[in-house]
């Protein structure tokens, strides 16, 4: 199957915009899943056929550069394609050009195929039909891994709530970039905003449970820690780095 790459238009609105006029990070994130969901459904490999196959994706890693957030009302162009692949994972890209028609964030992704009756990744090659890549990097990067918080800074706590849910029964992916943004404390926040982010998916969230995230500074750089708490079954759900700018 030959793969091109999937164009939209979108118009930001009043209400996915934060106090500073600005795309949240969250919307952001969840327009991406939705580039996704249709990208991988027109190549026949979206919700019905991981049903009939008894499989799901999961995505385990994002890197997020971002020149400028767009604002309310600005038209922007967003693009998506599958750059590479692996035995059991796929890396997708997106890139977001402002009304000005410049590139303004650019995004790379990591995805794993899970048979979610064994619970484990599955080859690609067995299981989906074959089909091409668009080998072009809108971000180059491997993923590497992100290091253990060494020291607590700054500390957030969160309840999980209905609304962070998604079709898989557990947290959301864009969930957790927004507690990492949101684990600093708010001067911090409001003087600044993200320039890159990088975030590495662990575990599950649920319904109802406590997160408590632990913030390691680096001048403008955060390393994030996220976890369940007051439980029986704490975990480590994911690590992530924020580097940020000055508004």
């Amino acid at each position: 199957m030959e793969i091109t790459k999937l164009s939209r238009d979108y118009t930001i609105r009043s209400y996915e915009c934060d106090r500073n006029n600005q795309l949240r990070i969250v919307t952001l994130m969840n327009i991406f899943q939705d580039m996704a969901y249709a990208h991988v459904t027109q190549m026949g490999f979206g919700l019905r056929f991981c049903l009939r196959n008894k499989v799901t994706w999961i995505g385990t890693n994002y890197a997020i550069e971002i020149d400028r957030l767009p604002k309310m009302d600005e038209h922007i162009r967003i693009e998506t394609w599958p750059s590479a692949e692996k035995k059991v994972s796929v890396t997708r890209d997106f890139e977001v050009f402002g009304g000005d028609g410049k590139s303004i964030i650019r995004a790379s992704s990591q995805w794993v195929m899970i048979d979610f009756v064994k619970h484990r990744p599955v080859s690609l090659k067995e299981k989906l039909p074959e089909y091409s890549l668009v080998e072009n990097r809108a971000l180059d990067t491997d993923f590497p891994k992100i290091r253990d918080v060494g020291r607590i800074d700054y500390q957030a706590k969160f309840r999980v709530r209905y609304d962070d849910i998604d079709l898989n029964r557990h947290v959301n992916n864009g969930v957790y970039v927004l507690w990492a943004c949101e684990a600093v404390d708010s001067g911090f926040r409001i003087k600044h905003t993200p320039r890159y982010i990088e975030i590495s998916y662990k575990k599950e969230g649920y319904l109802g449970e406590k997160i408590m995230v632990n913030t390691e500074f680096e001048g403008l750089k955060t390393l994030l820690s996220i976890n369940t708490y007051g439980g029986n079954n704490n975990r480590e759900l994911a690590k992530a780095t924020v580097i940020w700018r000055e508004r």
